[in-house]
């Protein structure tokens, strides 16, 4: 009975771990997977993405903004629809919204004329699902002319996707590889650590059963 006592207490303990790791993995890979790093240049252009992860969006029900160092407003897309009034004077006809991809979920946004003061944090806001994605951008000092023509019919999506450097995703992944690791090991931790219980358990019974078996019994008296 004391055993089964202990394996199912040690069998709890196991099972609130796991629980735990799983959450914290869940928050860890929602968060880490939204931040990333976009490097710029000086007279050039960079697109910052944010998409969400809910499926089914009703545009209606949505808010999305985005903001630069906690507070500048560089633009609202939903229910504002980018308006200039709420708009930092600084990001006024700088930005470009892609529309046809709010349905898929994509908000990301072109912020063109960079310059040193734009480098920093920039966050996407979407609400009411409580998504943020946080885009860390870097300002270069080597100078780009961009050319003037247009992609012809180039869809967003394959714009964006030229625009964002494959370095951006880097640190993400990387943070993913390292918490999973982190996970991984903790839980073969958990195990060894409950076999090892078990296996002192079964040791502690088995001497007992050996001390009852072979313990003398005094002969009576003799007659």
């Amino acid at each position: 009975k004391a055993f089964h006592g202990k394996g199912s207490f040690t069998f709890t303990l196991i099972c609130s771990f796991i629980c735990v790791y799983t959450y914290i993995f869940a928050v860890l890979i929602n968060k880490v997977s939204l931040d990333v790093t976009v490097e710029g240049f000086i007279g050039g252009s960079v697109v910052l993405p944010c998409s969400s992860t809910e499926h089914n969006l009703k545009l209606q029900e949505v808010d999305v903004s985005w903001r630069h160092n906690g507070s500048k407003n560089v633009c609202d897309l939903i229910p504002r629809s980018n308006s200039i009034e709420t708009q930092d004077t600084r990001y006024k006809n700088r930005t470009k919204t892609f529309p046809e991809g709010y349905v898929r979920g994509n908000f990301s946004i072109k912020l063109s004329g960079l310059n040193h003061a734009d480098a920093g944090e920039y966050i996407c806001l979407i609400t009411p699902s409580d998504e943020q994605e946080t885009v860390e951008l870097i300002i270069n000092d080597f100078f780009v002319v961009e050319p003037t023509t247009e992609k012809g019919n180039q869809t967003t999506d394959q714009e964006i996707q030229e625009e964002i450097r494959p370095d951006s995703v880097k640190k993400s992944w990387l943070w993913i590889l390292v918490v999973t690791l982190l996970i991984v090991l903790s839980l073969i931790f958990i195990v060894i650590m409950f076999r090892r219980k078990i296996s002192s358990c079964l040791m502690s019974g088995e001497q007992g059963i050996g001390s009852d078996t072979h313990e003398v019994v005094s002969p009576g008296p003799r007659y």
